[in-house]
């Protein structure tokens, strides 16, 4: 097979800029690119060279060692509920994990420097196990920590879990249940060759295979456990963390040998940069170290906040990155007429998923960054959901790489699709407003859930009706009749009569929703309440001037201006005119002024257990606060979920003091 110019090109650069970031990585302790990009280049290089095996070479890097309960289950409620560790993602957070650990202590009399205990956090699926007289009589998955799944059935098909103790005691301990990296892969080949559909991961598929109801499925796969956290135990209890693991090996249950006891939060952090770069080697999923206090009695000290111990953590490891290639760059349009460039990739997979796409923010992302169409980057998902790129790779240019210039034009602007750059900002977009893609964007955002909330109206049937040119504005939605839906493609009478009965359910708004699903420019949730609170009235609002929206609280001037534009606008009034025949606008209702958080400004960010970030926001409304999407000097507290990002940082610039979820929901007796 002859060999493209191209790939043996590619091959080549990829050859050296391997050999190149190992070298610093071994001889210099230089990591110019995560373990796991260097990883995934080393992984395109092999398939290179598997698919043109004549490209192998005796130097080639490749050629050297370097939530809820299913139902169909059975429920169980757990004798002690079952805890979630809250997680640091670096040096700087374990470190202040370990200061509150010593003020704690220090609160209780304990004036003793804390030891801690450091073991691998094992990426699988968690498992409680009760033992009676040293018999196996329950396995558990957490569920919500209060109600799990009785998975006992396929648990005892694991050889690793015995079904007797070595000593007929009472015990529940809790564990995680994994699949072999090795065992996923031949599971998958082995479900491509069958034709039934891949796990996306070593964690699904165990999670998969012993929330089965047929125990075979289990036994038929390479399911294995570790065992590390004694719950309760009918003789006396292990002082320390490590004598509970020590405990678990007598009774004959499996240990990871992998774990420290460390003197101090240093060889914690040692400890874990040493298996950040080593975790790939073992045949399980390692997705960071769990640390905790030593001494149980310091412990007990420290004792539990709403959501887990205290006297515990996760360290995570690096977020996964993979490297990829820009195939080419495109726009897409968002509902405000904003247009944003998305890096079209070639496919990779990353944290579990497959990803082809990437926002790349605007154009000064672009320049600052360097990007090109054909550029090899690091992609990462920020927070494990948001795929982002974090940088080129300039090594492995080779000369056919192009830049990328925003458009002057685009058919999604409509009419001589012109676009312009926002003064002052780095966005751009349609300089003629309402183009066909953009309503329809808008439109879906009106009856979506942050507005009118109409059931059953998504994004295909906005599509559809406007197709049909049954809908073009907002108010049209209003007007729709059930002969009309009936005669299109996929509607039968029930789907019309539902839709029309959800419409007419959505006629009663609160002033705030319908704000939010104006689409006005700067007016998301958090505004839109503002101004719905201060003016009460859609007349109000409509009627204010520039004094009038100086006086809300957390409206600046560029929001101020936005908003009396819109209004100001002669096809808005007319178009709120047409919707106030149709619906009837409630004021919004207040918060109550002797809540818990009575007159404090919150910001929400990051990604909360109990919560989603609408939910909180909507309990810090309810206890009388006021919810900003941006942290300043005015800020009271933020409250910081997994994951954080620059809203975290600026508060910790500007000293704004920062709330966990579990603070959050104490302050609020939750």
């Amino acid at each position: 097979m002859a060999v493209p110019k191209d790939t043996q090109t590619r091959v080549t650069k990829l050859r050296k800029a391997i050999q190149e970031y190992r070298t610093l990585q071994h001889e210099k302790d230089e990591s110019p690119i995560s373990p796991e990009a260097l990883d995934s280049l080393k992984r395109e290089l092999a398939t290179l060279e598997a698919t043109y095996p004549e490209l192998v070479t005796k130097n080639s890097p490749t050629q050297r060692v370097a939530g809820k309960p299913l139902p169909e289950l059975t429920k169980t409620k757990h004798v002690i509920p079952q805890w979630s560790l809250d997680d640091a993602f670096d040096e700087g957070d374990i470190r202040a994990f370990d200061e509150r650990v010593r003020r704690g202590l220090e609160k209780a009399g304990d004036t003793r420097k804390p030891a801690y205990a450091a073991e691998l956090k094992i990426d699988g699926l968690h498992v409680i196990l009760t033992y009676v007289k040293g018999e196996l009589v329950l396995a558990a998955t957490r569920g919500d920590g209060i109600v799990g799944e009785d998975i006992t059935h396929t648990v005892r098909m694991i050889e690793s879990i015995p079904e007797t103790l070595t000593r007929n005691v009472d015990l529940i301990v809790e564990g995680e249940i994994y699949l072999t990296k090795s065992g996923f892969k031949v599971l998958n080949a082995r479900r491509k060759k069958e034709g039934q559909p891949e796990f996306a991961n070593p964690r699904n598929a165990a999670a998969g295979s012993v929330r089965q109801l047929d125990p075979a499925v289990a036994k038929s796969r390479p399911l294995a456990a570790f065992l590390y956290d004694v719950e309760r135990y009918s003789e006396t209890f292990p002082e320390t963390q490590t004598d509970e693991l020590a405990l678990l090996k007598k009774l004959g249950l499996p240990v990871n040998r992998h774990s420290i006891h460390a003197n101090s939060i240093d060889e914690v952090i040692a400890f874990w940069k040493s298996w950040d770069t080593k975790r790939d080697k073992e045949d399980y999923l390692i997705d960071g170290v769990v640390v905790k206090v030593e001494k149980r009695e310091q412990q007990e000290r420290l004792g539990h906040t709403g959501k887990g111990p205290r006297f515990a953590i996760a360290l995570k490891f690096a977020a996964e990155q993979v490297t990829t290639v820009i195939e080419d760059i495109g726009l897409q349009i968002g509902r405000t007429g904003k247009l944003t460039p998305v890096a079209h990739l070639s496919p990779v997979s990353v944290a579990g998923t497959t990803v082809s796409r990437a926002t790349l923010h605007n154009e000064d992302f672009i320049t600052s960054k360097d990007i090109r169409i054909g550029d090899t980057v690091i992609l990462q998902k920020a927070g494990d959901i948001i795929p982002e790129i974090v940088e080129v790779l300039p090594e492995l240019r080779t000369g056919k790489e192009k830049r990328w210039k925003f458009p002057t034009h685009s058919p999604m602007c409509g009419g001589e699709g012109e676009i312009e750059r926002v003064p002052g900002e780095a966005a751009h977009r349609c300089k003629v407003r309402g183009s066909y893609a953009e309503q329809e964007l808008r439109i879906a955002h009106f009856v979506g859930k942050q507005a009118l909330d109409i059931d059953g109206f998504g994004k295909k049937t906005v599509a559809l009706l406007m197709q049909h040119q049954l809908v073009s504005e907002y108010d049209d939605i209003f007007d729709l009749t059930y002969d009309e839906l009936v005669a299109l493609p996929g509607f039968k009478e029930l789907s019309a009569q539902n839709l029309l009965t959800a419409i007419n359910n959505a006629k009663t708004v609160s002033l705030e929703r319908f704000l939010v699903g104006l689409s006005i420019d700067h007016v998301g949730e958090e505004t839109a309440l503002l101004l719905a609170r201060h003016f009460n009235t859609l007349h109000r609002l409509a009627q204010s001037d520039a004094k009038d929206l100086a006086e809300v609280r957390g409206i600046g001037e560029i929001v101020a201006k936005s908003v009396r534009k819109w209004f100001k606008d002669d096809a808005n009034k007319a178009l709120l005119d047409r919707l106030q025949k149709h619906l009837k606008i409630e004021r919004v209702a207040m918060p109550d002024r002797d809540g818990e958080l009575k007159g404090e400004t919150w910001v929400v960010t990051g990604t909360l257990a109990k919560f989603s970030r609408d939910e909180a926001k909507a309990a810090i409304k309810r206890a009388g606060g006021t919810v900003s999407g941006m942290v300043s000097g005015k800020t009271n507290f933020v409250l910081a979920g997994e994951n954080a990002g620059s809203k975290l940082d600026t508060a910790q610039e500007l000293g704004v003091p920062v709330v966990s979820e579990a603070e959050f929901r104490k302050r609020l007796g939750l």
